[in-house]
């Protein structure tokens, strides 16, 4: 009971003191009350992490030897160890994305020559193949295309062709009710037919989260496009850290400017003593992106990144007029401290009489008036 009567003593001298002083509550809520939202230290440094920008050039690197939904994904995977990738463009002229390359090829000459010895009963699948939209059955690839392109191919064209027809509410409510249907008959059809073109490289990289553009024919019209899209994007501060997947000497400007302008410069090739590895910061390899390597080498990159700036903030830069002015400003304080302590100490010394000069007595000064 004694204790219950203490402690009810000591909220009440609390409430007094906080009626009085105001700043003891403040103080109370800002050093004692944990915040619940945010458990950890508010010390802690906050890491800032960099945009990061790709830009493709695929009439120089196009993905030759793997499927470029898979290289677009490992490459995105790779460089976000060195920030957050915003920005993913690639450029390329009509004959990139028309262009088929021989592991393709290869790899169509064999699926012909399979459908045939499966149409006259040689080759028996193991399993039968089955249709990624109906669910139906085949026991020869050649009847399950056929199938595919007489039913769900026709009705993905009326789809469309409906939308394309509709306008305002109607259109979009078709969209909402098409949409997985036409998602489901993109991820069958890129299983089961041959692109008309190419190899569908534009649709693969589009799907991987890729800007895709096509320009003219012209020579070096690629570059020329791409070349302006990255000063644009150093111009309007968009990103801080410029990756290039290419091996053209083309871009050696680019980079130099990237670089006196403070950005972090990143060259994907495989040239090992090219121009532009020898000017960018880092640079990684195909290989090293496919296997995985070039994501680990990126922690690391990043730490010599953060190491580098902080010895930049630590730098001493001798600048004249900063100099002169500060000197200045030292001189007058000092001068402004003299007066004052000059002043001070005449205030404290007795005032002297002006008695005339020293040399004049007061003997004679009588006699005078005598």
């Amino acid at each position: 009971m004694f204790q219950k009567f203490l402690n009810l003593c000591d909220r009440t001298k609390f409430t007094r003191l906080e009626t009085q002083n105001p700043f003891v509550s403040l103080y109370r809520r800002l050093h004692l009350e944990p915040n619940s939202q945010n458990p950890a230290s508010t010390l802690e440094p906050k890491t800032v992490q960099n945009n990061v920008g790709i830009f493709w050039d695929l009439d120089n690197k196009p993905p030759n030897s793997v499927p470029p939904f898979e290289a677009a994904i490992k490459l995105k995977k790779s460089i976000s160890s060195l920030g957050v990738v915003k920005y993913m463009v690639a450029y390329a002229n009509s004959n990139a994305f028309s262009y088929v390359p021989q592991v393709v090829r290869e790899q169509r000459e064999e699926r012909k020559l399979f459908n045939q010895l499966e149409n006259r009963g040689v080759i028996k699948p193991a399993e039968p193949y089955v249709c990624g939209v109906c669910g139906r059955r085949f026991y020869s690839n050649e009847k399950l295309v056929n199938h595919f392109k007489q039913i769900h191919e026709r009705e993905q064209k009326k789809r469309l062709n409906q939308i394309e027809s509709a306008r305002g509410k109607r259109r979009v409510h078709l969209v909402g009710r098409y949409s997985m249907k036409m998602e489901k008959y993109k991820r069958a059809a890129r299983a089961i037919l041959t692109p008309k073109i190419g190899y569908g490289l534009a649709d693969e990289l589009k799907r991987a989260g890729f800007w895709v553009r096509t320009v003219s024919d012209k020579p070096q019209a690629a570059d020329v496009a791409l070349r302006n899209h990255m000063v644009d994007m150093m111009d309007k501060r968009h990103v801080e850290c410029l990756v290039i997947v290419s091996d053209d000497s083309d871009f050696v400007d680019v980079l130099q400017e990237a670089k006196y302008r403070c950005l972090k410069t990143v060259v994907v090739g495989d040239i090992n003593d090219g121009a532009l590895k020898r000017i960018a910061d880092a640079s990684f390899s195909w290989r090293d992106i496919l296997m995985g390597k070039a994501k680990k080498e990126a922690v690391s990159v990043v730490g010599k990144w953060e190491d580098r700036d902080i010895l930049k903030r630590l730098e001493w830069t001798y600048s004249p007029e900063v100099e002169k002015k500060a000197h200045d400003w030292a001189d007058g304080n000092e001068d402004a401290d003299i007066d004052d302590a000059t002043g001070a100490n005449n205030a404290d010394c007795i005032p002297k009489e002006d008695n005339g000069a020293w040399w004049e007595l007061e003997s004679s000064d009588a006699e005078a008036i005598s």
